[in-house]
């Protein structure tokens, strides 16, 4: 996982919301979305639950953002 992923995964967390994170980012919000699923399927587990108040870290995703980054 690169640090640009990361962060991603980061400012979606903090954000609850792939829209609100895009913009922060800077980037569209396709690009950060297909990037979480290319994310999502290369760890082969679901990053974020998705609920009616926003997005919310799974216990994998809690994981993924305490990894070191090499």
């Amino acid at each position: 996982m690169t640090s640009r992923e990361l962060e991603y995964i980061k400012t979606v967390a903090d954000e609850k919301s792939i829209s609100a994170a895009a913009r922060k980012l800077y980037i569209a919000q396709p690009s950060l979305s297909q990037s979480l699923q290319r994310i999502e399927e290369n760890l082969d587990a679901h990053l974020f639950n998705r609920t009616p108040s926003g997005l919310t870290l799974t216990y994998a995703g809690n994981a993924v953002i305490r990894w070191p980054v090499r």
